[in-house]
């Protein structure tokens, strides 16, 4: 179905209508496969659910398939004319972008690291699960405040961009704008900050692990985690 909804992305722009509405059809449509995925991947711990508490990397996972849900819900919503109009060129797009980017695909690809370096280098667990949770609530609040920023900041924008005065002139210059979006670009600043803190620390993990490195979190952790890692 993707191969036709790429027009979205070119809304009130020189393509043909025709193009552009068929781009939205098909950007609407995506919904039914994208969702599916999402179902499919949060019913597989049917039963299991209680490996959410236990084990910090299929936490992991499960964020990121809400993240998948939540982003494939958004794009196609964006692909509608009637929401493009406000959205388009705004930061709006870059929150829904960077929570697909680092929500589904930067979270899963941590889960996916975390669960087969010990298997590739033959290690009975990683170096530190507590690490693990810190990355994740690191790597979840980072994308969070980074992406509801964005979301803010495009409304923002939008709204500014359309305001016109009684004689029908633009209330606000470009330069008005891009200066309104200080405080946003700071809190975007400190959810990038939160998100790369949490993957410098994956590294040394990891880097730790691959060393046969095995920090005792016994005391910390319990030993329900440990055992599920195992």
């Amino acid at each position: 179905m993707y191969i036709w909804a790429g027009p979205h992305h070119l809304h009130y722009t020189a393509l043909p209508d025709w193009a552009q509405t068929l781009g939205m059809v098909f950007s609407v449509m995506l919904w039914m496969p994208s969702w599916g995925g999402m179902i499919n991947g949060l019913m597989t711990l049917s039963g299991a659910w209680d490996k959410i508490r236990t084990d910090p990397v299929v936490r992991m996972m499960v964020m990121a398939v809400a993240f998948y849900g939540m982003a494939t819900f958004e794009g196609p919503m964006m692909s509608i004319k009637t929401v493009n109009s406000l959205s388009h060129y705004t930061d709006w797009t870059i929150g829904h972008v960077h929570s697909g980017a680092l929500g589904w695909n930067g979270l899963i690809t941590f889960g996916a690291i975390y669960y087969l370096v010990p298997k590739l280098w033959n290690r009975q667990r990683l170096y530190s699960l507590r690490m693990v949770n810190w990355h994740f609530w690191l790597a979840t609040l980072g994308i969070v405040v980074y992406a509801a920023t964005m979301w803010v900041a495009g409304i923002q924008e939008g709204l500014m961009w359309r305001e016109h005065d009684d004689q029908g002139f633009l209330v606000y210059s470009f330069a008005e704008t891009v200066a309104a979006m200080f405080p946003y670009y700071v809190m975007r600043a400190v959810g990038g900050a939160l998100y790369l803190s949490g993957a410098v620390l994956m590294a040394f993990n990891v880097t730790m692990t691959i060393r046969g490195r095995v920090q005792d979190e016994a005391s910390a952790l319990g030993s329900a985690p440990l055992a599920a890692a195992e």
